[in-house]
């Protein structure tokens, strides 16, 4: 769940966040393959990817002994509802704020 800061927390590093942009751009991946390009090691890739799946972010199936990770709609899904909570708020604020000065509306050109 977002509201519990673990989606949040995971989301607040750069190799988490390069990550999830990789099995967003590339579908699922073996850690393995995750884990190119990487200045880090392979168990520390591992371990980001624990804590991608532990805030339900990714999720992870057993491919012999390859480990496949893939993006998990549902903890997205949280993640997408939060951030939309707050972009309702910032829209209705900006129309509440537009019907209050209805001339700052026209362009200056």
């Amino acid at each position: 769940m977002v509201t519990d800061g673990t989606v949040l927390d995971a989301l607040g590093d750069p190799t988490r966040r390069a990550l999830l942009e990789r099995l967003r751009d590339h579908g699922p991946t073996s850690a393995g393959d995750l884990a190119l390009g990487f200045d880090v090691s392979r168990p520390a890739i591992s371990q980001h990817l624990g804590v991608l799946r532990d805030a339900g972010l990714v999720r992870v199936r057993a491919e012999g002994t390859r480990r496949v990770y893939s993006l998990d709609p549902a903890g997205l899904g949280a993640l997408r509802a939060w951030v939309e909570a707050f972009w309702t708020v910032v829209l209705s604020d900006y129309a509440d704020e537009v019907r209050r000065h209805p001339r700052a509306r026209r362009s200056t050109r």
